[in-house]
């Protein structure tokens, strides 16, 4: 079956995902810097989770222009993707309105691990039904990064009890891996050099 309607659907619950979150930015009752200081936080927390979910609707976009169709599977697994997605503005506020505390940190990272995992049932998901030799099986190839991110995120969510800081800093190392956009598949498309992409 074709794509399409998976590609308009999930850009739709990503842009309602971002608007969400910045609408749950309460606007200050005074006029002066020193009124935006109590939103600090929640500000922090918006810019971080803004980045993520830019970062999965960049790779995404990416995913599915090199995936030439799609089964139920693999609708099945998007959907996942979206729900962990979709709980990102409630942990993004949570944790911003309790100042990066322990239990806030930790839940905002579990959904962050499980996006990723998801993304990852995904991508394997397209690189099964397009077969071993496809476009898309080769530029995801081991996914490497991919896995270090999920551990990474493991990592984090644990640190977060000792020290909330030390666990939101996993989180933005992770968004910093993947803030410049994943060249794998574009590197396929253009190279056709799968042996450079095997990371």
């Amino acid at each position: 079956m074709g794509k399409g309607r998976l590609e308009a659907f999930s850009d739709g619950v990503i842009a309602i995902i971002i608007t969400i979150m910045v609408l749950e930015m309460k606007v200050p009752h005074g006029d002066t810097l020193a009124s935006l200081k109590p939103l600090l936080p929640v500000l922090i927390s918006y810019v971080l989770s803004f980045v993520s979910i830019g970062i999965y609707w960049n790779n995404h976009h990416h995913m599915m222009h090199a995936a030439q169709h799609v089964n139920g599977k693999v609708l099945w697994n998007n959907i996942h993707l979206l729900f962990w997605l979709s709980l990102v503005p409630f942990v993004t506020g949570w944790m911003g309105e309790n100042h990066f505390s322990a239990r806030p940190v930790a839940l905002y990272g579990f959904v962050l691990l499980m996006a990723g995992v998801a993304y990852t049932f995904l991508a394997f998901a397209l690189s099964k039904l397009h077969g071993a030799h496809s476009t898309i099986a080769i530029a995801i190839g081991k996914d490497r990064k991919g896995k270090l991110s999920i551990v990474i995120y493991a990592i984090g969510i644990a640190l977060s009890f000792i020290n909330s800081w030390l666990g939101f800093a996993c989180y933005v190392i992770v968004s910093c891996m993947w803030f410049i956009p994943d060249r794998r598949i574009e590197n396929v498309l253009t190279d056709k050099k799968p042996k450079e992409i095997d990371r």
